[in-house]
């Protein structure tokens, strides 16, 4: 992404990328350059971890440190989790629990975009070239309207450090999904309880469609949800969720409507 992005070429094209990798052999240290994106995502993942972990923590649950999932995906990564090894008993620990993570991953993943928005460039037509189109939230494209005003998105060149943030808005997105065991998943529980089962069900059919009309990825999601994510422990907790924490839910869905997208990659092919 780095080579790429020196060199006006779209942030994803097999040929330049397979040259690029080819000269890491010959000169290992570009890899150097690869730092400020790395960095920047590790940085997001690891605060939306250790949201949950310090939550975890507080309410004195037993919980491990992030774990990092490295994968040769095109960013690199799997994510990162925790593994909580105490029940959580209370709908508002559950409550806490789950939002703190997307929370802080939000809070940082802010200035990293803006710094990120301010190192990019405009260079006509960059965001539709390339084998990967990437779709654009609202809130990159809020921030991308302040940055270049009057810019068209397709205009719109993103340095490796926005694109890491742009992965933190879609990792948040896909984080909080109100199905399952995901952090979504656990807002929800906490605020409906046993009708969890229904909603979940629900909002993962819903993804079908959106697999068929705008991005194939929801289908994966879907089945993988279906099949492994729907499981969720009952809490046996019949006490209300107090305003502030309400007021935190409301938050969360803001966050959730701000950094998802419909279409977040397609294939290009226009070189």
């Amino acid at each position: 992404m780095a080579e790429n992005f020196r060199h006006n070429r779209p942030t994803f094209q097999l040929e330049h990328d397979l040259a690029a990798l080819a000269e890491v052999w010959s000169n290992p240290s570009i890899l150097l350059a690869g730092l400020p994106f790395s960095l920047c995502l590790m940085g997001i993942l690891l605060a939306h971890e250790l949201g949950h972990y310090l939550s975890c923590r507080y309410h004195g649950l037993d919980a491990s440190l992030p774990y990092f999932l490295p994968a040769p995906t095109f960013i690199g990564t799997f994510g990162a989790f925790i593994r909580i090894r105490s029940p959580i008993l209370s709908r508002r620990i559950l409550f806490d629990v789950g939002a703190a993570g997307p929370l802080a991953g939000f809070v940082l993943l802010l200035p990293v975009l803006a710094v990120g928005l301010a190192c990019s460039k405009v260079t006509p037509g960059i965001a539709q070239r390339g084998d990967l189109v990437f779709g654009t939230p609202l809130m990159l494209r809020l921030l991308e309207q302040a940055v270049f005003p009057g810019v068209a998105v397709a205009d719109i060149y993103l340095h490796p450090v926005a694109r890491a943030a742009w992965v933190g808005l879609f990792a948040t997105a896909l984080n909080l999904l109100p199905i399952g065991q995901l952090d979504g998943g656990h807002i929800l529980y906490s605020f409906v309880g046993t009708r969890h089962r229904l909603l979940s069900r629900l909002f993962a059919a819903a993804l079908i469609p959106m697999g068929f009309f705008f991005w194939y990825g929801w289908l994966f999601w879907a089945g993988a949800l279906f099949f492994f994510g729907m499981r969720h422990p009952a809490i046996h907790d019949f006490s209300e969720i107090d305003a502030g924490r309400r007021k935190l839910g409301w938050l969360a869905l803001a966050i959730f409507l701000l950094c998802f997208t419909l279409a977040p990659i397609q294939a290009g092919g226009e070189l």
